[in-house]
């Protein structure tokens, strides 16, 4: 435990690239291969069941603490994270705990049926026997992941350097569903015995949001279009008489996606499809809060399959005839898929997607403006040469987006943020005219410059009317465009509308509360 609390505290401590890389090499070198196992699944958010909850946390924090539970709030608010508030409060021990990383975890999911007296027993236990950076840690695998800035392209490049097997192979030994209980570090890394593992996807292949002009990109006749919808990157995977769905998060989906079944007895065996799940009515999608409804659901209904069917808009393959085809050229990728998904009846839950044919940038630039009436975010360009690859690769795939929406909203409410955005007041709620009333409409925390957050903390702190808790109501004086990507409308939100995706885009200080927009204005975008 004592070496991956100070990789977690050296990593928090740099933001330089290769001092990572250096970190977690030295890490994997000298830890346990079960240790590794675990600090490769923590990276990657495969962190044990929660057993504990944060308010029984909070409550033995005081009593460790001797402290009132009002000032822990507090002092929570001012940290930003419950993992480490506990750690500063709790009083260092002289003791010293010699059990390592996997031990730990071991013992933590022991408590699953443990009466709540000696779930408390244990963790104060721990609290007595670990450092503040160990105790963090414990503290973590109980409340939640470990957001370091950690990508899964470093962890690779450093299990790269320790191994010398290439990181492309390395990203697929890791994708799917493994676990350190069922994986020893020779069978997922050194020998990639999950080569059996029929169901395991590959890995996705990201596009760079177009930064650029159209025209630098060369001539047209190099790039192939496609719409880019609005839905749930995924993976179908036809192996051995057997159908998965796997989203881009590495979850299992088949069970919530029941109609993709019926493909199970068209697609070729040895075949991936990398494609967009998308609720489909006819010949449009939904919105995509249509889809929401069948995500967060294991189980779903025959009535909501009705209401809400989803179907795969293919746009690559990946494996053909069992063969790995990610290196080929796209444009070859494309033939087979097309010569695959034309050969399969129409009534299927599955649609190629569709090429846009154009012969300039500026033909492709008009059609991309028709986007939001076809329900679309904007244009996927797709180099005809490039290969599959794993993550983002500059050059191959470019997200040619839709400028988004705007609404110019005024401040009412003000919280800090978290981690190291907790001494800032960076997360807002803002309001529209209804009338002579403000109506809160959305939330944002994103956007701005930290000059700017710290010029509005200032502000908020001088400012302040009411607080509720961590909430702080301020005066309505300060203005904000506000971007978005959608809006639907929502019974929970007393604005009647709820958008997807909000942002800062600008501080209007041009503008007086009075220039903000109104009720009807934002509404005005459901047409």
């Amino acid at each position: 435990m004592k070496d991956f609390a100070k990789l977690v505290y050296n990593l928090d401590q740099t933001t330089k690239t290769n001092k990572k890389i250096g970190l977690l090499v030295s890490f994997f070198k000298n830890a346990s291969d079960k240790d590794k196992l675990w600090c490769i699944a923590l990276f990657s958010g495969r962190r044990p069941k929660r057993l504990i909850s944060t308010g029984y946390l909070r409550e033995w924090a005081g009593e460790a603490t001797k402290l009132p539970t009002w000032l822990i709030e507090d002092t929570y608010t001012v940290v930003g994270d419950l993992a480490e508030t506990i750690s500063l409060l709790i009083p260092e021990k002289s003791e010293n705990s010699s059990k390592n990383l996997s031990s730990w975890i071991s013992e933590l999911r022991q408590l699953e049926n443990q009466s709540l007296e000696d779930k408390r027993s244990f963790v104060f236990g721990a609290w007595s026997t670990l450092n503040r950076q160990e105790c963090f840690v414990f503290n973590k695998l109980i409340t939640g992941g470990f957001r370091l800035g950690v990508s899964q392209k470093l962890t690779l490049k450093a299990l790269s350097q320790i191994t010398s097997i290439d990181e492309f192979d390395l990203s697929l030994r890791l994708m799917g569903n493994w676990h350190p209980d069922t994986e020893t570090w020779n069978s997922l890394i050194v020998n990639d015995d999950r080569k059996s593992d029929i169901s395991r996807p590959y890995p996705f292949c990201l596009a760079y949001a177009l930064d650029k002009s159209s025209d630098d990109l060369g001539h047209t006749s190099e790039w192939i279009a496609e719409w880019k919808w609005d839905g749930i990157r995924g993976q179908i995977i036809k192996r051995e008489k057997k159908l998965f769905v796997w989203s881009r998060g590495e979850e299992n989906l088949t069970e919530r996606f029941p109609e993709l079944e019926e493909l199970i007895n068209f697609i070729p065996d040895g075949s991936v499809l990398d494609g967009e799940l998308v609720a489909w009515n006819g010949d449009q999608p939904l919105n995509f809060n249509s889809l929401q409804k069948r995500i967060g659901r294991k189980k779903v209904s025959k009535s909501l399959i009705e209401s809400v069917p989803v179907i795969l808009i293919a746009y690559d393959l990946l494996e053909f005839k069992g063969k790995d085809i990610r290196s080929q050229k796209f444009n070859l990728r494309r033939s087979k898929l097309e010569t695959l998904i034309n050969n399969t009846p129409k009534n299927l839950p599955i649609k190629l997607s569709e090429k846009i044919e154009h012969k300039t940038w500026n033909d492709l630039k008009l059609i991309r403006e028709t986007s939001r009436s076809r329900k679309a975010e904007g244009i996927m360009l797709k180099h005809v040469d490039s290969d599959y690859s794993n993550g983002r690769k500059r050059g191959n795939w470019w997200k040619w987006k839709l400028d988004p929406l705007t609404i110019d909203g005024v401040l009412i409410y003000a919280q800090a943020g978290h981690g190291r955005r907790a001494n800032l007041f960076t997360d807002y709620t803002f309001a529209v005219w209804d009338g002579s009333q403000l109506v809160p409409f959305t939330k944002a925390y994103s956007g701005l410059k930290d000059e700017e957050f710290r010029q509005i903390t200032s502000w908020v702190k001088k400012n302040t009317i009411q607080k509720f808790g961590p909430v702080r109501q301020v005066p309505p004086e300060l203005v904000f465009e506000i971007a978005f990507e959608g809006i639907h409308e929502s019974t929970r939100h007393k604005s009647g509308v709820a958008l997807r995706f909000p942002r800062m885009l600008r501080w209007r200080h041009d503008k007086t509360p009075r220039d903000a927009d109104k009720l009807e204005d934002l509404r005005a975008f459901l047409t």
